[in-house]
């Protein structure tokens, strides 16, 4: 769904630790070479598909996605990452 979005080369979901939620989702997304999506366009993408408690707390634009060595995104290295994304 986010992938979509004009600009986005790929993009992935994760749950990051959430002080009053537990958990919280988090958006990485990819930018295709010399674009830039707009976060409005990304959430409009999610408000149009998802409940709204599905919908990203944070889209975060980021380089790359770490990959394993089968080029799989490193979903558990993308946590570890941003495990302190919602702290105080």
């Amino acid at each position: 769904m986010l992938d979509a979005v004009d600009g986005v080369a790929e993009s992935a979901v994760i749950g990051a630790p959430h002080p009053d939620l537990g958990e919280a989702v988090v958006a990485l997304v990819v930018a295709k070479p010399g674009a830039a999506p707009s976060h409005e366009a990304l959430h409009a993408a999610a408000a149009s598909r998802l409940a709204r408690f599905k919908h990203p707390r944070r889209i975060l634009i980021v380089d790359d996605l770490p990959r394993n060595a089968m080029g799989k995104v490193q979903k558990s290295v993308l946590r570890q990452m941003h495990r302190n994304l919602f702290q105080a």
